[in-house]
């Protein structure tokens, strides 16, 4: 299990705090939704829950154990930027080469051409950048994914795409999965239930996606 234990986190002390004793829980195999308006600290949170971050007060731990300082991570983080996640100088076959071999099945299963192998992020569309990122975070290792917001800057078929993919993956490995959005329809859809810390579903707007 991935436990968040009575986080609270504020940038300085001169500020008031982002969040405070947040208590988070994410079994393996179980997908929690986060949703809530912009600058209440989602993503801080998730930068937290990854190792990016390190809370005032509280813990974080996967299967009871700290997150590693060094090495692979079993909590890996997918932005909803990936252009920001990545090496601009790094053609992308280099980018997943940061994270070990490449599972050649996976690459077949995220429709990933050879051809973009050898492309540098910006010649990449944000959803083939987004499955690029995808297949990186995807380790052997890898036990929990959090999606900020992954899929919010891409067009609905592709949206639908990767969710597809993902949810196949995380049911194969049994991965724990927290979905970061906006989107009310979204997170019906993919999540077993929904952690209301940040916000109640009154609180954000009802966007649509189109499962195939």
């Amino acid at each position: 299990m991935l436990e968040a234990n009575m986080l609270s986190f504020r940038y300085n002390r001169q500020q008031q705090w982002l969040f405070q004793n947040l208590d988070l829980r994410i079994a393996p195999g179980e997908i929690v939704g986060l949703p809530g308006p912009s600058g209440r600290g989602k993503s801080t949170l998730a930068k937290i829950l990854a190792g990016y971050l390190t809370a005032v007060h509280g813990s974080v731990l996967a299967d009871g154990r700290p997150l590693p300082r060094s090495g692979y991570c079993p909590v890996q983080l997918l932005f909803q930027h990936p252009e920001l996640a990545v090496n601009p100088r790094w053609k992308a076959g280099d980018i997943l080469a940061e994270a070990g071999q490449p599972d050649a099945a996976l690459l077949q299963d995220l429709g990933i051409e050879p051809a973009w192998l050898t492309r540098y992020p910006h010649e990449l569309s944000g959803g083939e950048l987004q499955r690029i990122c995808l297949v990186r975070a995807l380790t052997a290792h890898t036990r929990y994914l959090l999606c900020d917001e992954m899929t919010s800057m891409l067009d609905p078929l592709s949206q639908a795409h990767i969710w597809q993919r993902v949810l196949d993956i995380a049911e194969k490995r049994k991965l724990g999965l927290l979905v970061i959005s906006h989107d009310k329809a979204l997170l019906d859809k993919l999540c077993h239930r929904t952690n209301h810390y940040f916000a109640t579903i009154a609180d954000f707007p009802l966007l649509t996606i189109r499962f195939p």
